[in-house]
């Protein structure tokens, strides 16, 4: 039985910068795929649009990640709390690229909510598959490492 135990603020750095990795990339690709099959296609906006969440939203889901670890410190890792997790993130995450999303496009129109909605999709898979791995990453392994190569 795996339990979440405390983490230290360094894993939730580390965790949301490889989260926003991910994500990001998924971003600009459903960003040019969305903007291309509107046949507005757009390389320079889709990166925009990335870059854009990138810093915004790895302040936010640090914040996120430092409640949920309060939620669930020392309760059962089950697959049932990672999709509950997953879901206050996407609920969060989805608004907040809706928002980007149409203002960097001057306009909050079908393409706004269609990437937002594919995301949606998209990312849901992509954050409960990074939870469990990041759920058998073991604690202090990462900050050991990161500290040993710092000093």
């Amino acid at each position: 039985m795996t339990l979440y135990k405390k983490e230290s603020h360094i894993r939730s750095v580390l965790k949301g910068v490889s989260w926003r990795i991910v994500a990001t990339a998924d971003t600009i690709l459903v960003v040019l795929l969305i903007t291309c099959l509107f046949d507005e296609c757009s390389l320079e906006i889709a990166i925009k649009i990335g870059s854009i969440e990138f810093f915004i939203k790895f302040l936010v889901y640090y914040l996120h990640e430092r409640v949920w670890q309060r939620v669930l410190v020392n309760k059962r890792a089950t697959q049932k709390r990672t999709l509950q997790k997953s879901l206050s993130w996407r609920i969060v995450a989805t608004t907040m690229t809706f928002i980007i999303s149409g203002t960097v496009l001057e306009s909050f129109d079908q393409i706004a909510l269609y990437i937002a909605i594919t995301e949606l999709f998209t990312k849901f898979v992509l954050y409960y598959l990074h939870e469990r791995l990041w759920l058998m990453l073991p604690l202090g392994k990462i900050r050991n490492y990161v500290l040993g190569k710092i000093r």
